[in-house]
């Protein structure tokens, strides 16, 4: 891969996000069970998150994806703008959003209060990584795979300047790397 020499630590392996998804879904599926969930992944660092976690989850799921604008190639979060929003209607659903990362938690505050706005019957939030040391607003994570320093992080989703996503595991990026803030 011809990102890897840009990656400066391996903070989960692969087989350890593995064993993390399979916890996570068995514990929703235990606090859903007889019900219908609707996971709303959001854009577009949670797709690879939401596509192993519902493989896991073993009770009837739908799928719709929410797509919020914070980072861009910027390493700094700025405003959460909806870019793309919900196709199915939420109202008295039961609904799993699911995260990539909570950061700062600004994206994920805008997308629960646009969600409460709507009348789902309930709302929680599954988040691969949680960086509770950037937080700038209080969030509740209902289920959380795994705590990371405040340092950037990529592959498994997660990118800078829409690279690295493919990695197939979690890693720290070099700090020249996001420091010279080109795409390579």
């Amino acid at each position: 891969m011809a990102d890897r020499q840009d990656i400066g630590e391996v903070l989960i392996s692969e087989e350890q996000i593995a064993q993390k998804v399979r916890e996570m879904g068995q514990a929703i599926t235990r606090d859903y069970a007889g019900r219908e969930i609707l996971l709303v992944g959001v854009l577009r660092g949670g797709a690879v998150f939401l596509s192993d976690l519902m493989r896991r989850i073993e009770c009837p799921v739908r799928v719709d994806f929410l797509r919020y604008h914070a980072y861009g190639d910027r390493t700094e979060a700025g405003d959460a703008a909806l870019l793309h929003d919900l196709r199915e209607s939420i109202e008295g659903r039961d609904v799993l959003l699911v995260e990539d990362i909570v950061d700062t938690g600004v994206t994920l505050k805008r997308c629960l209060e646009s969600l409460a706005e709507r009348g789902a019957a309930s709302v929680r939030v599954a988040a691969l990584l949680d960086k509770p040391s950037r937080r700038k607003v209080e969030v509740k994570v209902d289920y959380v795979g795994f705590q990371v320093p405040d340092a950037w992080v990529v592959g498994y989703g997660l990118d800078f300047a829409q690279r690295y996503r493919n990695l197939p595991f979690v890693a720290v990026l070099k700090p020249e790397v996001y420091r010279r803030g080109d795409n390579g």
